[in-house]
């Protein structure tokens, strides 16, 4: 109970973040007839890949993209969305997209514990094809930032003892513009199958 208490605006403000991500997922699914809408621009960023290369938003424009944040000793979502990340990387291993049409973008938001071969250990976890996945890290206000203000993600403590975030999977397009977003716990819409159809069908716009 005190725990609650305690958190209680950062849990108020995770709901209000929910609510708003169910709203823009509803509008991402509506993909059948027209265009995602786009919903907003993803700002410039440099982040540390796992090989100690910096890594800008441009060195991964011109493919269709999946962005999620994670840290890697998260206790339970983040490994359970990047195992279904690493599903949707099979499949579009076997026809050929990946890396090659669609890329993936893992940014972690806790420097503090994830140097690069933490990160590295993690991802060899899910048998990541780093040909077309890019792990990335860097200064924590820096990651928040971009989180929230180009991918609507909220993410709360400064600790892995206090991390509150939104499970959200970003659809980017070729021109790095947001065209949808995906709770990764609505197992039932949001499944591997699902999200290579989206990105794949994003890639040919």
């Amino acid at each position: 109970m005190q725990t609650l208490k305690r958190y209680k605006w950062t849990w108020l403000l995770l709901l209000l973040a929910v609510i708003m991500a169910v709203y823009l997922a509803v509008k991402s699914f509506d993909f059948v007839g027209e265009k995602l809408p786009v919903i907003g621009q993803v700002q410039d960023f440099s982040l540390e890949n796992v090989d100690g290369k910096q890594i800008s938003l441009a060195d991964t424009a011109g493919k269709a993209r999946l962005v999620y944040f994670f840290f890697t000793v998260c206790p339970d979502v983040c490994p359970i969305t990047t195992y279904m990340l690493s599903e949707t990387q099979d499949i579009l291993v076997k026809d050929g997209s990946f890396g090659k049409d669609v890329e993936f973008v893992s940014i972690s938001f806790d420097p503090k514990n994830d140097t690069r071969e933490a990160i590295k250990a993690f991802a060899d976890k899910f048998h990541v094809d780093y040909n077309g996945w890019y792990f990335l890290r860097g200064d924590q206000e820096q990651v928040r930032k971009l989180a929230a203000e180009s991918f609507k993600v909220l993410i709360y403590g400064t600790s892995k003892d206090d991390f509150a975030h939104a499970n959200l999977i970003g659809l980017v397009d070729k021109n790095n513009q947001l065209r949808g977003l995906y709770e990764a716990g609505d197992t039932e819409n949001v499944t591997p199958e699902f999200l290579a159809r989206t990105v794949k069908k994003l890639a040919r716009e």
